[in-house]
């Protein structure tokens, strides 16, 4: 976008200064009272939830005072008048929204639905603009006064903490992304490729060709993401974008994640690195199939395997013993409930049942050191150098070289190592072709970009990697998710604690063919109960 007059929200609290230093404190000190402006203070102050007529006298008002622009008025019926003023001065002065009718729903308790009708006028354009949101009134803190409880939403439901609203020409012109098929990529049809294709835009909209046009966006001050377009007043042209994206396969992406909250997942095409499908159910627009930052839990341990394998310390079908408990330098890791121990194991048999024992056993096995597990990593599977151009912002993976109780976590995908579903996905890759090649969503050879390389794995140890991952999904942990899908299929779970939350993470990677995926969702349980899911519907489609 053009540089205009920008404003946002900061915390839900801003502090003005004006006609001086004391105006500006007692602004910001009554906001954080949640006392909103002076104006119509009671003589009596009230207590408890507002009753049914404060709800309707205070949201008349504020209506009232927002249609006819008096800014400050408006404010006053909130409890942070300085964040209120300025966002709404910013509704009319940067975003240029005039023409203001605000129709009000039935309350329902102190909760009022309203629906706002207005005009956006610039440049000699304009268009209407029409959209439903609600506010909800609660009592001041020191006043006792009835008063909207002020947040972003109040003004247009797309906005959040730091956004702001602005109408101008675009600084990026629109493109029209095409999936590797030629037909057109759109935010309606595939709607968790909203903000991937709003990144697409910035990046790419002047490369492909297009012309800017005027149009009303949320502009996000705080996180650094594309601005989100809401009203398009004077169409540019657009400039067409091939992706790589298979329509087929992001359609049942998008499926999928809508089975589970905060969900992500993935799909590479493992002879090339591009990418099928990138889909997520989040409530906050995150793209974690790209950027997402999470312990991968035992999925790890194809990379662990690797290790393992590539040092000499064991192979496929050499040891690895299951006992019901391994003490690594004071730390006790444990397997999952119910787990039978077993001695005679082999690497194979360890990995088909997820056994975190047997590895935490291995990684102190000559020559393996600290850094083992990192140059692996970045090596063989090129994560973690943080050189991986998508085509969009993305995460390449974190396997720092540890000491003490997290190298031992990290060997089943604990502790310091982090990964997105998009890393994840490569592993599975990298694992089952050899070769390390990089994904990517948008030709290299549109922009000239050089894509990140890594040395990729031995054919013996790609071969037992795959091998493993077969047994995994027709014998092991992953039975049960992948049952029913034919052809040449593999798969590993995974589930990780985070701090903080009541429920673990939940990973699945898996391939069938020149597919491979990976998914992550919050939803808890191990990896075969809900990632696996997700995964095993985005391979049926193929690609």
């Amino acid at each position: 976008m053009g540089k205009g007059v920008k404003v946002a929200v900061i915390g839900g609290v801003f502090a003005v200064m004006v006609g001086g230093a004391g105006y500006g404190a007692y602004n910001l000190v009554s906001a954080l009272n949640g006392d909103g402006g002076t104006s119509g203070v009671s003589a009596e102050k009230r207590s408890g939830p507002p009753g049914k007529d404060e709800v309707e006298e205070t949201t008349s008002k504020f209506f009232a005072a927002w249609q006819k622009g008096t800014v400050a008025t408006a404010a006053s019926y909130t409890n942070n008048d300085a964040a209120a003023d300025r966002l709404l001065s910013a509704f009319a002065d940067d975003a240029h929204i005039t023409d203001v009718k605000i129709t009000p729903g039935p309350a329902k308790g102190t909760t009022v639905p309203y629906t706002v009708k207005a005009k956006v006028a610039y440049d000699g354009k304009s268009k209407p603009l029409s959209y439903k949101s609600e506010l909800k009134v609660v009592r001041g803190v020191t006043t006792g006064r009835a008063l909207v409880d002020w947040q972003p939403s109040v003004v247009h439901p797309e906005l959040k903490k730091d956004d702001t609203l602005v109408t101008e020409q675009s600084a990026n012109p629109p493109i029209e992304a095409v999936g590797r098929d030629g037909s057109v990529l759109t935010k309606e049809k595939y709607p968790s490729l909203g903000p991937v294709l709003d990144a697409l835009r910035e990046k790419y909209g002047e490369k492909a060709g297009g012309t800017p046009g005027i149009e009303l966006v949320v502009r996000h001050e705080g996180n650094g993401a594309p601005d989100t377009p809401l009203l398009t007043l004077a169409k540019g042209k657009p400039g067409k974008l091939t992706t790589t994206i298979s329509p087929s396969a992001q359609a049942a992406a998008e499926k999928a994640v809508k089975r589970f909250d905060e969900s992500s997942v993935v799909a590479v095409k493992p002879t090339t690195g591009e990418v099928l499908a990138v889909a997520n159910n989040r409530t906050d627009g995150f793209n974690a199939a790209f950027q997402g930052q999470a312990a991968p839990g035992s999925t790890m341990k194809i990379m662990t395997a690797a290790m393992l394998i590539d040092n000499g310390v064991t192979s496929m079908n050499g040891p690895a013993p299951c006992p019901s408990d391994a003490v690594w330098q004071g730390q006790t890791f444990k397997n999952l409930e119910g787990m039978k121990p077993d001695e005679s194991a082999t690497l194979a048999g360890s990995f088909m049942r997820s056994c975190n024992t047997a590895f935490i056993k291995l990684i102190d096995e000559k020559p393996l050191t600290d850094a083992s597990l990192t140059e692996e990593a970045e090596k063989r599977f090129g994560l973690g150098q943080d050189n991986w151009k998508t085509g969009v912002a993305s995460f390449d993976g974190r396997v720092p070289t540890v000491s003490g109780p997290d190298r031992a976590a990290g060997a089943i995908g604990q502790g310091q190592v982090q990964m997105s579903p998009l890393n994840m996905a490569s592993v599975t890759a990298t694992a089952i072709t050899g070769t390390f090649r990089q994904p990517y969503l948008v030709s290299p050879e549109l922009d000239d970009r050089e894509l990140a390389r890594a040395e990729g794995l031995k054919a013996s140890t790609a071969a037992q990697l795959k091998q493993m991952m077969r047994l995994t999904a027709t014998q092991g942990t992953a039975q049960e998710a992948m049952r029913g899908l034919g052809g040449d299929v593999g798969a590993k779970t995974g589930s990780a604690e985070v701090d903080g939350n009541a429920k673990s993470n939940s990973w699945f990677t898996g391939f069938r063919g020149d597919v491979a995926a990976a998914a992550m969702t919050e939803e808890g349980g191990h990896g075969g109960d809900a990632a696996g899911p997700i995964v095993a519907a985005v391979l049926r489609t193929g690609g």
